[in-house]
């Protein structure tokens, strides 16, 4: 199953664990043969942003957040998984899952897990 992903990492301090999960992401999508985007909403600010075509193209969102994402109503009506950065660092397995899951589901379905 090939599979396109866009993602979004973001912690509450913006630093450290922003970017160990969007690198992460990018390596466990590399693993599946994924293409995958990452934005980082960190302390520098937003960068790599996704684009609406990106969000478009994109099979799947993964929001992978410990606060309030900008601009958050730009995937409501994608496939999206969300969890906390936590959960994805110590349990990454879980959110993959989830991922292949929801890739049969119809647009705008959404999965939280906690």
């Amino acid at each position: 199953m090939s599979l396109k992903l866009v993602g979004v990492t973001a912690c509450i301090s913006g630093v450290a664990h922003t970017y160990m999960a969007a690198e992460r992401l990018e390596k466990l999508c590399l693993q599946e043969k994924w293409q995958v985007k990452v934005e980082t909403q960190g302390a520098l600010g937003v960068e790599n942003m996704l684009t609406e075509s990106d969000i478009a193209q994109a099979d799947i969102v993964l929001l992978i957040t410990e606060i309030q994402l900008e601009n958050s109503d730009r995937f409501t009506h994608s496939r999206c998984v969300q969890t906390g950065i936590h959960t994805f660092l110590r349990t990454p397995e879980k959110v993959m899952a989830a991922v292949k899951k929801i890739a049969a589901s119809p647009q705008g379905t959404h999965i939280v897990l906690a």
